[in-house]
């Protein structure tokens, strides 16, 4: 197994990608710390499926987007198992408000978006450094977007925090150099509850992607595995999972 021995964190792993992920990291080893803000019991569904499968995993509660939140996981992460190995910043929040609509782009919108998709990737990153750099092969995997590139979002603010969160990638990866490798993967249109999409919005999606599907969650999760097991030369790198459409037109 990939993460035998290994300590990972999944920020927002109660239900969709992050799901998938904290799912597959179980499956190969890992002891899963699966993050929630506000999904207990599907927080603590993926726990039990961990561990029906025979791996490790225990539910945590906390708000990334709140400094004092994130330092207390990682410190009952260090209590627990006294180390950690990946950091999976995967929560994010978004609320589809169509982007001609500008009057509709609340203060609210703005924060929470901005609160979920930047600040708590970088409270995340920065109160885990330190456990990380204890580990060799340590990383972080941020979770932006497709979107990044071509701004087509949920909503203006949405794509914007994932272009920021790719060029923090990068300030994170220079930052944490030589011990910690930061990565990001960057998911087109992908099948979950997220930002309440319509359903024919996925069959649409298929449409305009070069391969004629879109990823799926296992797929997403198997790239992240990557990062964190396999790709042990590349950081500062983002991969785009969306089937050649933003490569491809």
């Amino acid at each position: 197994m990939k993460l035998e021995g290994r300590v990972a964190i999944v920020t927002g792993a109660g239900t969709g990608m992050g799901r998938g992920i904290a799912e597959l990291f179980g499956a190969e080893g890992a002891k899963v710390v699966v993050n929630y803000r506000a999904s207990k019991d599907q927080a603590e569904e993926v726990v039990a499926a961990i561990r029906e499968a025979g791996g490790e995993a225990v539910a945590h509660q906390a708000d990334v987007a709140q400094d004092a939140e994130v330092r207390a996981m990682m410190k009952a992460v260090e209590e627990r198992w006294g180390r950690l190995d990946v950091l999976v910043n995967n929560a994010g929040w978004s609320k589809v408000t169509p982007h001609h609509q500008l009057e509709d782009l609340t203060d609210e919108i703005w924060d929470r978006t901005l609160n979920a998709n930047l600040r708590g990737a970088f409270y995340c990153s920065r109160a885990a450094a330190p456990l990380l750099r204890r580990q060799s092969g340590s990383s972080i995997i941020n979770n932006t977007s497709a979107s990044a590139w071509h701004a087509a979002g949920s909503t203006i603010v949405y794509s914007a925090s994932k272009a920021a969160l790719v060029n923090m990638t990068k300030s994170l990866a220079r930052v944490f150099a030589p011990d910690v490798r930061v990565n990001a993967i960057a998911p087109g249109l992908v099948h979950t509850r997220f930002a309440g999409w319509p359903e024919d919005t996925f069959e649409k999606g298929k449409d305009v992607t070069p391969l004629q599907r879109i990823a799926t969650v296992e797929e997403v999760a198997k790239v992240c595995l990557f990062l964190a097991a396999d790709a042990t030369a590349i950081t500062a790198e983002t991969i785009l999972i969306d089937g050649g459409k933003t490569q491809l037109g």
